[in-house]
């Protein structure tokens, strides 16, 4: 991402151009009329209006500023040479982001520190170019231009008089006046101000390098040594011509995986490029980036600019900016920013805020704004990074990064060895600062204080008290995770036999750099290790294919997907859906053969292969088990050998054939340069007449992609001298003493071939012996053992039910495979074949249809080699028996996969045979709830009981809401049960009612709530394996048959009511304590059978009072006259104390709300309604103490009844209490209607 740009047959040369850029003299004080303008609708946004008062003439000069802080026109003044043809000159943008705010001017009172910060050029064809400046400050010799700014002061001064008369309100001056701090604002003014007696007055001018590739720290160095060599009294060795001379013409861009030397004024400076099979060139430093904004943010930053958000950096140092950015954009490897990349956004520029389109920009802050002083757009959508306050304002709804917690935590690890604390150094605890200067592996090997080198331990004790790591812990622990063993990387380096030819700092830099890349770039690789097998190759020419590109599929998503771990899928399926995943496939699909390949995709395919190679012995369904970094040692000790053995040294600067007098220079001035003898270089290069290396020459560029680093030297040379390197290196192991990872390495180039030749680009061998068997049936429809029309699944019909039941459905491979070839959003073989083993699993047939598959002997001998595994009898039949064991467990793994597919539904109603249901006039309807969505109303057609029809994907079905209009002279119906089949993967629930619909009957209910639960088929044993969702059933509960009426119920005691609630309080403890993947249905655990509403309903029956023969009393009818008490007292005031009266008042809203919902819910509906309510907001404990108070109570029960029991009421208090740690959510379909 960040290395070079491109462009006709550069030759390689280190840098472009050198240019000087600052104050003209000769056309003196120009305003910089673009700047100054924004600056002022911005200082006018803030103002509110105040500006109106100002004279339009003042506006583009902005008279709010004072002269020394407005904004001049900086111009080129020099560029050497003046044009290369590989990389035309463009002097508007380099002039604009050498100094993005213009000139600068300052007196002897400022402070004036150089400032060096690095830019970017983006061409039209997306190639790029590298800029490096350093900006410093001159004393301004011209008496012109200091008379002018003396004239702009007393204009100045005397404007601000005219404005600010005495009679304006102080605060508002301070807040018109961008420089003020609360102080008088006169003062202030004349404090700023420039005296052309008194004061001396300096200018900003600035020196940069154009360069084809990213050196920022080379760069900077050789800019600062130049600025150096003005600013000391000693005159350099030689003039700076020579130096420039050298650095333009005579150094050359070091080749892939070498390093160069060159010559600075002072010293040395060393830079190295990575090789091709390294990641890309990156020299910003990683350190710095972590330290402003601190492991999460960077973590959440990095999601936003994966998901291609609007991303706006700001910060009052330009660096920073371009530091952040850079980083970021780096950190994505393989994948690239593909948008709007601007990183320092000129003040000329600000309107490209507006553009409705993803972009990185970066924006110069002045220190005094504040966020909310910015206008932004679509805030929604935007990620805004305030770099100096540490502080990240994120998109709404951003999923979260795959492995979040162990991603910070291994990055976290690294930081700490190298001091930097996790939160970050900017506005950071105590321990953090302390640990600053501080490497952990220091301590651990400083055997005085006490510490064992190499014990994990103390270093892991030191870092306890920070923050970020006692957050993590936390989090971690929740998630079950140990984080005990805290690892503190140490430096594996071996810097004893080794001397590095940089700085200990620098080498610090480069060793941080490449291991958070590393474990970065590992992310992804683990992520998309078999991404090859999903990219669906074309089935055209190239180019007929990129003609259509807009139309192709090119990745299939599906398939991918359901091979993820569950928590993974809220990132990668948008993160599928962006521009630089599209690209990076499109890339995949254009380079076939490896030479014309990308070569970032090239190192990427490398890394992917080698977790292949590793994971050969596992099952390639991937797992959420988080797999650290393996590549770190070997990334690093490719640099530490480049910066050890210095490959190439530079021609150190000479003497110029330049006239006697030139080259002389004045202290503190940068001077104007002899551009005759910088305009050209040498008539020859050099280097490449040098016979030794061929690399130097350059391979035409034409073939290149103008948008990469410029890594593809001559690939020969690369692997010669990687072969000597290796030969020479290692020595040849005996035969004796080969390991299995010894004969790996060895054999790693023909594994690599190896594993070409077999992955088929997205074939799969078992899809393709499933089409072969298909295209066999279709010709000869039976034969074999085997008949594909007769197999009939009993499924749904437990030995016990002998009611009505749906006809079975047929078991048939056939079937299933047209099931997956309906599906459109699986687009390759592989996909298809994974999906049809997921639902062979979940409907417990893979044993049953593989060992169908392999019955056709011909077929098999067909596709087969003699000694195919496939082909030897035995271990097909134990392949085939283990295969059974899947049968034990309930999957859903095509369900919950395939969540976006129409799936066939089949529904039975079963009304009661006693009863005649056939005399029912009125229009019956149904609606499915499950966990992945419901159904919607959907109307039965009258005497019509099974019907099929087709919705998207329900998942597992929970509950079934049923009911009717009440229309027609018999609008009564008694419903025994419902029952629910999908029709693809073969599950069936049964959902029991047993009660009547119907105005004055049962409960006066015309619609119902049925929670359902899954039929095991009878295929297995009639012991019951592993049911899902689990029923907690107590021996004393009594199954709920078809009654005319729930008082019918037989009467339980209270020891068995009290176990009843124990057991279904129990039931949902278990729940919550089971991890979320093996939960079932809480649905069933509140309101199915032995649920806790029908325990509860228990405890309200025993002892009730029914007073008429005739008439039904219901416990809704009690919990109403109990509610008309509480609101009469409540009027009355007469109540004992104020918590009580909160519960009372709760209690009656809870009961009002139920009462006025829309839906036709019977008594009984609603207490269960209550109850589900009650739970969810930890209140039934609190309603059951207010109720056992009720005098409404002693009228309605019986003396012995439960509720008057204070001993047993408590009891019942303390264990309904237990549910108030577990947070409760209900389904739709249970509190429909009601808005509490």
């Amino acid at each position: 991402m960040s290395g070079g740009g491109g462009g006709s047959a550069a030759p390689g040369r280190f840098a472009d151009y050198f240019v000087i850029c600052g104050l003209d003299t000769e056309t003196g004080l120009e305003p910089d009329e673009l700047s100054a303008l924004c600056q002022y609708i911005q200082a006018s946004k803030i103002r509110g209006g105040a500006g109106r008062f100002i004279s339009s003439a003042a506006e583009g000069e902005n008279f709010e500023q004072t002269p020394l802080r407005r904004t001049f026109k900086s111009k080129v003044l020099a560029r050497y040479p003046e044009n290369v043809e590989w990389n035309p000159f463009d002097q508007d943008a380099v002039g604009m982001l050498c100094m993005p705010k213009g000139l600068a001017f300052k007196t002897q009172a400022d402070s004036r520190e150089p400032q060096f910060h690095s830019f970017i050029i983006t061409r039209e064809d997306g190639s790029r170019t590298f800029g490096f400046s350093l900006t410093f400050y001159e004393e301004v010799t011209s008496k012109q231009i200091c008379s002018a700014m003396q004239t702009l002061y007393h204009m100045h001064n005397a404007e601000y008089d005219i404005l600010h008369t005495p009679s304006t309100n102080d605060k508002d001056i301070c807040g018109s006046t961008d420089d003020c701090n609360g102080s008088s604002v006169s003062k202030l003014q004349r404090f700023n101000s420039y005296d052309i007696s008194r004061d001396t007055l300096y200018v900003s001018k600035c020196i940069c390098l154009i360069t084809p590739m990213s050196f920022m720290k080379a760069c900077k160095k050789v800019l600062e040594q130049l600025h150096q060599a003005v600013t000391s009294p000693q005159p350099p060795p030689l003039p700076l011509e020579s130096y420039i001379y050298n650095i333009l013409y005579e150094v050359p861009l070091p080749p892939a995986g070498r390093s160069l030397k060159l010559s600075g004024v002072y010293g040395p400076i060393v830079c190295q490029r990575p090789s091709t099979s390294e990641l890309p060139l990156f020299d910003f430093p990683v350190k710095e980036v972590f330290e402003l904004l601190g492991v999460e943010n960077v973590v959440q930053l990095f999601t936003c600019a994966l998901l291609e958000f609007q991303i706006l950096l700001y910060s009052q140092h330009y660096q920073r900016l371009m530091t952040v950015a850079e980083t970021i954009t780096a950190l994505m490897f393989p994948f690239q920013w593909q948008h709007v990349y601007v990183p320092i956004l000129p003040a000329s520029l600000l309107h490209f805020l507006d553009a409705p389109v993803p972009y990185l920009m970066g924006l110069h802050s002045n220190g005094l704004d504040d966020r909310s002083k910015l206008e932004l757009p679509q805030e929604a959508n935007l990620c805004f990074v305030d770099i100096d306050n540490h502080f990240i304002e994120l998109p709404e709804d951003l999923p979260q990064f795959p492995n979040k917690l162990e991603f910070i935590q291994e990055i976290s690890e690294i930081l700490m060895a190298f001091g930097i604390p996790p939160e970050g150094n900017l506005h950071c605890s105590e321990s953090a600062s302390k640990m600053k200067n501080l490497r952990a592996c220091d301590i651990v090997s400083d055997k005085r204080n006490g510490n064992i080198a190499g014990s994990p331990l103390n270093s892991y004790e030191l870092l306890k008290k920070n923050e970020t790591i006692a957050r993590l812990q936390a989090l971690v622990k929740r998630t079950g995770v140990s984080l005990e063993k805290l690892e503190v990387r140490e430096e594996t380096s071996s810097k004893k036999d080794l001397k590095i030819q940089c700085d200990e700092e620098e080498f610090k830099v480069y060793q941080l750099n490449i291991q958070i890349r590393e474990i970065f770039a590992n992310r992804f690789t683990q992520m998309f290790a078999d991404y090859e097998v999903f990219v669906i190759q074309p089935s055209q020419d190239k180019e007929s294919w990129f003609t259509n590109r807009e139309q192709m599929q090119n990745f299939d998503k599906a398939s991918f997907l359901s091979d993820q771990p569950e928590p993974y899928l809220p990132f990668l399926s948008r993160f599928l859906e962006t521009q630089m995943f599209a690209s990076f496939i499109d890339n995949k699909i254009m380079c076939h053969d490896e030479d014309d390949k990308d070569p970032i995709l090239r190192v990427f395919d490398s890394r992917v292969d080698k977790i292949r190679l590793l994971n050969v012995r596992t099952p390639t369904l991937r797992t959420s088990m988080y797999q650290k970094c393996s590549t770190i040692d070997e990334a690093e000790k490719a640099i530490e050998l480049r910066l050890s053995k210095i490959d190439h040294t530079a021609v150190h600067p000479h003497l110029l054939d330049m006239k006697i007098g030139q080259g002389k220079y004045e202290l503190g001035f940068f001077p104007r340069l002899q551009s005759d003898v910088l305009s050209t270089g040498p008539a020859s290069n050099k280097w490449t007449k040098r016979n030794a290396p061929a690399q130097w020459r350059r391979k035409d560029r034409q073939k290149q992609h103008t948008e990469h680093l410029r890594l593809d030297n001559d690939q020969r040379e690369k692997y010669i001298q990687e072969a000597r390197n290796l030969g020479s290196t290692i020595r040849q192991p005996k035969l004796s003493n080969l390991s299995p990872s010894v004969i790996a390495q060895t054999n790693w180039k023909f594994v690599e071939g190896l594993l070409k030749e077999c992955r088929n680009k997205g074939k799969s061998a078992l899809w393709s012996h499933l089409l072969h068997y298909q295209e066999n049936r279709q010709r000869k429809p039976t034969s074999g053992s085997f008949s594909t029309s007769g197999i009939l699944l009993d499924s749904e019909r437990r030995k016990s039910d002998a009611s009505p039941a749906m006809s079975p459905l047929r078991i048939s491979l056939i079937q299933d495979m047209r099931h997956i070839q309906n599906i459109g959003e699986i687009k390759t073989d592989v996909g298809k074949a994974r999906a049809w083993v997921r639902l062979s699993m979940e409907k417990k047939l893979l044993s049953r249809h593989l060992k169908q598959l392999l019955s056709d002997h011909e077929l098999a001998k067909k596709l087969y080699k003699r000694y195919a595994f496939l082909r030897c009898d035995d271990e097909k039949e134990q392949f085939l028996y283990h295969l059974l064991s899947f049968n034990a467990v309930d999957y859903f793994c095509f369900t919950n996969v395939f969540t976006t597919i129409l799936i066939p539904y089949h529904i039975l109603i079963v009304p009661s045979k006693k009863l005649g249901g056939s005399m029912f006039t009125a229009n019956p309807w149904i609606c499915i709830s499950g966990e992945l969505g419901e159904t919607g109303v959907l109307q039965i057609p009258r005497n019509i009981l099974e019907m099929t029809f087709e919705c998207q994907n329900l998942g597992k079905l929970t509950t079934v809401q049923i009911g009717h209009d009440n229309s027609g002279l018999y609008a009564k119906w008694l419903v025994e049960y419902v029952m629910v089949r999908n029709e693809i993967t073969g599950h069936t629930y049964k959902f029991p009612c047993g009660r009547w619909l119907g105005k004055g009957m049962d409960d006066g209910s015309l619609e119902r709530i049925l929670v359902g639960e899954l039929l095991t088929s009878h295929t297995e044993a009639d012991e019951r394996q592993c049911r899902t969702p689990p029923l907690q059933q107590s021996p004393s509960m009594i199954r709920r048959l078809v009654t005319i009426s729930p008082n019918n119920r037989p009467k339980l005691n209270t020891g068995q009511i009290q176990e009843a609630i124990g057991e279904a309080v129990n039931g949902i403890v278990k729940h919550f304590h089971k991890p979320e993947k093996e939960r079932g249905s809480l649905t069933l655990l509140l309101c199915g059978e032995g649920g806790l509403v029908s325990a509860l309903e228990q405890v309200f029956q025993h002892g009730f009072k029914s007073p008429r023969l005739f008439k039904n009393v219901f416990i809704w009818d009690f919990l109403e006259k109990a509610q008309n008490y509480y609101e009469t007292l409540d009027q009355n005031d007469m109540v004992p104390e104020e918590n009580w009266q909160t519960r009372a008042r709760n209690f009656c809203r809870f009961i009002t709300a139920i009462n006025n919902t829309p839906r036709n819910i019977g008594k009984d509906g609603k207490f269960q309604m209550l109850v589900c309510l009650g739970a969810r907001d930890h209140l039934l404990h609190h309603w059951i103490a207010l109720l056992a108070d009720c005098p409404i109570t002693a009228q309605m029960y019986e003396d012995t009844a439960l509720i008057k029991d204070h001993t047993l009421v408590n009891s019942l208090i303390r264990v309904l209490q237990t549910l108030q740690e577990f947070n409760i959510t209900l389904e739709a379909s249970l509190v429909k209607g009601i808005d509490i």
